[in-house]
């Protein structure tokens, strides 16, 4: 898509771009409040637009939201239609690292398929410690 971003979603993703961890709406909305953002319906609203374009990812364990790390990929897994990605999220610090889940999506979709699923998306959450709470 070459439409270009509303001033709220540009300050909502540049906020998001701006954080290693997820953040709620509502941490975005305090942090956006000095720029003009009162409600959380604006919050909500830029969240779905980017998410729609696939800019913006939820982290559905933490009820948050990142930044997409590759903006001109395509989540979406050939032959298999619904999107792919992975989210590992530290314990720890809270932040969140995506990555390309390769054949295991294909592989999930196809054992999901088997017994009579149909799946319309596909996020894989994973949970630990990044290299830096390691240490």
């Amino acid at each position: 898509m070459s439409e270009t971003l509303t001033r709220n979603q540009e300050l909502v993703l540049a906020r998001l771009r701006g954080r290693p961890a997820a953040q709620s709406a509502y941490e975005l909305l305090d942090g956006l409040r000095e720029e003009g953002l009162r409600a959380p319906t604006q919050i909500y609203r830029a969240l779905e637009a980017l998410t729609m374009r696939g800019m913006v990812h939820r982290v559905e364990s933490l009820n948050a939201y990142v930044a997409c790390c590759q903006h001109d990929h395509d989540h979406g897994h050939e032959g298999h239609g619904p999107a792919g990605i992975v989210l590992a999220i530290c314990s720890e610090c809270g932040a969140v690292a995506e990555f390309d889940p390769g054949e295991a999506v294909g592989k999930l979709i196809d054992q999901a398929q088997a017994t009579g699923f149909r799946t319309t998306a596909l996020t894989v959450e994973l949970k630990g410690l990044c290299a830096a709470c390691q240490l």
